[in-house]
């Protein structure tokens, strides 16, 4: 059953787990292929585009924009309208509950000839824009939000000034959204980043011919576009599996007994590995097989295997960027950890699709596990028994998904509220646990 269609899932402890399966296409680098297919010149044609609601958001806006795009289970085709190309759209874009489409979008639209509102669910609203705001208005674009800070936004774009830019925040999509926008703008734009984050962009800016260069400095890492110089189409692209998809997958291999899943072509982008690292140094039986790079993306097979889970794992500073989208399903994983864990400085999590501290712990000590909140994170003393019980995804898709989990190792059935959210990221999340072998109920 199709997770859009549900309300609640009732999940029953499982004994053992099997699969071997591929997943939808990664989510980030979906929605970029998606944006720089519409900026090349020419036709491309995407495979394995991410099912998720998140990225259809982003083919929607670029179609209210002008780009002509066919979608079919298998293919999207892309024709490009170059730099210069996109239309103003005749109705407020939606991004739906995409954080990265209202952001990364952001940064094209400060470079168009015209003006454009754009908004986004509730939780986008609720969501801090000011840090796409700023720069884009160092760059000359004119843009207004609710309080200074929230969606809607209207965007008034134009030609744009160069900047030489350092974000506050560790944020991948801050970081795109302003080399993007650098994409337009007269001049190298730079930006620097001391703590690295996921780095699909710069990998996308290569394969589309972009003038972009990047260097290790004593901070960090400046990356660097020019602007106003066109870009090729990304012809033929299949984007690699999910990664944070398959952590879901991969978790509960780790924690059910007698277990054994194999993930086919899943993207393994170093600046993604922060949570295979993790689970492998507590002990996770996760192997890396037949890795290979495609389209300048590393991809590869993933086993994972009942394992022992031990140590006091203490995460913080430059991992948690890079670690930010698993902490739900991670947090679950270490329930059943020989030692403790301790997540600091991810206080972005606060601003999430729900307040994902506040969801994880509420949700973990309705289950019957104990454990500390912090203002930026929490701490939990693992090897504990989960009861079950009802507990609510807040809307939140990685919420639901982890809770999921977390339900096939309790005593009595784990009622998911709001269940229905999982397909915000992978729609077919409860086929494929049930195809595992999981024991679900589906209520609507």
């Amino acid at each position: 059953m199709n997770s859009e269609t549900i309300q609640r899932v009732v999940v029953t402890g499982s004994s053992r787990l099997r699969g071997d399966f591929s997943l939808p296409g990664d989510k980030s680098i979906s929605h970029r292929s998606a944006l720089f297919a519409a900026l090349g010149e020419g036709p491309s044609e995407i495979r394995n585009y991410s099912t998720a609601q998140d990225c259809q958001s982003t083919l929607d806006c670029l179609e209210a924009l002008g780009v002509e795009i066919k979608r079919s289970p298998s293919l999207v085709t892309v024709e490009g309208v170059g730099l210069e190309g996109l239309r103003e759209s005749e109705v407020m874009l939606d991004a739906g509950n995409s954080g990265s489409t209202i952001r990364m979008l952001s940064g094209i639209l400060a470079g168009q000839p015209f003006t454009t509102r754009i908004t986004g669910d509730e939780s986008i609203q609720r969501r801090p824009m000011k840090r796409v705001i700023d720069p884009l208005t160092l760059m000359g674009a004119g843009i207004e939000a609710r309080e200074g800070n929230f969606a809607p936004l209207s965007i008034s774009g134009g030609r744009l000034r160069a900047i030489d830019y350092t974000p506050p925040v560790a944020s991948a999509q801050v970081k795109s959204c302003v080399l993007l926008a650098g994409l337009f703008a007269d001049g190298e734009t730079i930006v620097r980043e001391k703590m690295p984050t996921r780095n699909h962009t710069e990998v996308m800016l290569r394969e589309c011919g972009a003038a972009f260069r990047e260097e290790q400095t004593a901070e960090g890492m400046a990356l660097a576009v020019r602007g106003r110089e066109s870009l090729r189409a990304l012809g033929s692209y299949t984007v690699a599996g999910d990664l944070s998809s398959a952590a879901f997958f991969i978790g509960a291999a780790l924690i059910v007994p007698n277990s054994e899943i194999r993930l086919r072509h899943i993207g393994i982008n170093p600046s993604r590995l922060a949570l295979i690292e993790v689970l492998q140094q507590m002990g996770g039986d996760v192997e890396i097989v037949d890795a290979r790079l495609e389209h300048g993306e590393p991809v590869a097979d993933l086993i994972a295997r009942s394992s022992s889970l031990r140590g006091d794992h203490d995460l913080g500073g430059a991992v948690i960027a890079n670690l930010i989208d698993e902490i739900p399903i991670l947090t679950v994983i270490s329930t059943q950890l020989e030692g403790t864990l301790t997540i600091r400085d991810a206080r972005e999590l606060r601003v999430k699709e729900s307040d994902r501290i506040k969801s994880i712990v509420e949700n973990l000590r309705r289950i019957g596990v104990e454990l500390e909140e912090y203002e930026d994170g929490l701490r939990l003393c693992g090897h504990q028994r989960l009861r079950g019980g009802r507990v609510n995804s807040r809307g939140d898709h990685r919420i639901a998904m982890a809770f999921a989990v977390g339900g096939l190792i309790a005593e009595e059935e784990t009622t998911i509220e709001g269940a229905e959210a999982a397909s915000v990221s992978l729609p077919e999340f409860y086929q494929l646990l049930a195809s595992m072998g999981a024991t679900l109920r589906y209520e609507s």
